[in-house]
């Protein structure tokens, strides 16, 4: 007899060629495929998660822990410590000593009057330190309604509408006009030696004098209130401010002159000549 058989390997061949069971489950999978777990999210979401993270705590880290807590300023006499940050310490994120670092890395603070250059310094984290290097000022001259401030030759270097405490006014000198970075048109030029040479002689000792005065000879007077000092020529000079430094106390509130033209070294006999108006109101 002859028997019937059917190939069923061509039907299996096509049944798995259009997917079949198996391809069903391969297709499923695939689909669900690289990037994430049945019912899990995308590594790359997960990633961004960790990278957020980090960049959370890294940003929290340099906002507390460069907080600056404590500002030391030096070398400031015209302007005072508060008036010093404010003028470095500009914004917000100047109160990160972080990133004043990275402001004034290599770079000075310029263009402040009474000031030739300040520097900031970050000591640690969370203290930075303002270095402060003013002009170096003799004196002042008063012009127009304007304080003209002047250094040891003699220049003008700054012109300003207020006075500053510790530099004394200078009178007596003649000029007729005042140009900005250029020196004082006096005839004797010398004036601004014996200026220099006095002022630093008050630092020295520690002396505040209000006022400077010269007379037609060059000789020197210091103001203290009413009290004037006269010192006379530059001979001496500082024999005459040392004696001075022991005697202002004693004259501290009266008015009159005290005489140490022609002091010398050792002298005991030094004249204070009250104001008669003093006189006769004791």
């Amino acid at each position: 007899m002859l028997k019937l058989v059917s190939d069923t390997s061509g039907k299996k061949n096509e049944y798995e060629k259009y997917g079949g069971k198996a391809g069903k489950k391969q297709q499923k999978k695939k689909k669900y495929g690289a990037g994430k777990e049945k019912g899990g999210f995308p590594k790359w979401i997960l990633f961004l998660l960790v990278f957020l993270l980090l960049l959370g705590i890294g940003f929290y880290v340099v906002i507390v822990g460069f907080q600056v807590e404590s500002v030391k300023v030096e070398g400031n006499v015209h302007y005072t410590q508060e008036e010093i940050i404010d003028m470095v310490m500009t914004n917000r994120l100047d109160q990160n000593s972080l990133y004043l670092s990275l402001k004034y890395k290599n770079k000075e603070i310029q263009n402040i009057p009474f000031i030739d250059t300040m520097n900031v310094k970050v000591l640690s984290p969370h203290e930075v330190q303002i270095t402060v290097y003013e002009k170096a000022l003799a004196g002042y001259v008063e012009y127009l309604g304007s304080y003209m401030y002047f250094d040891k030759d003699g220049t003008i270097v700054e012109v300003s509408d207020t006075k500053t405490q510790g530099i004394p006014q200078v009178t007596g000198i003649e000029f007729d006009h005042v140009i900005l970075y250029e020196p004082l048109p006096v005839e004797n030029q010398k004036v601004f030696q014996d200026i220099l040479s006095i002022t630093q002689l008050l630092t020295k000792y520690d002396i505040a004098a209000e006022k400077i005065y010269f007379n037609e000879s060059f000789e020197m007077t210091l103001y203290f209130g009413n009290a004037r000092v006269r010192l006379g020529s530059g001979d001496n000079i500082e024999e005459k401010i040392m004696r001075l430094k022991t005697i202002l106390p004693e004259i501290e509130g009266k008015s009159g002159v005290l005489h140490l033209e022609n002091y010398q070294q050792g002298d005991e006999n030094i004249t204070f000549q009250l104001d008669k108006d003093s006189v006769s109101g004791n």
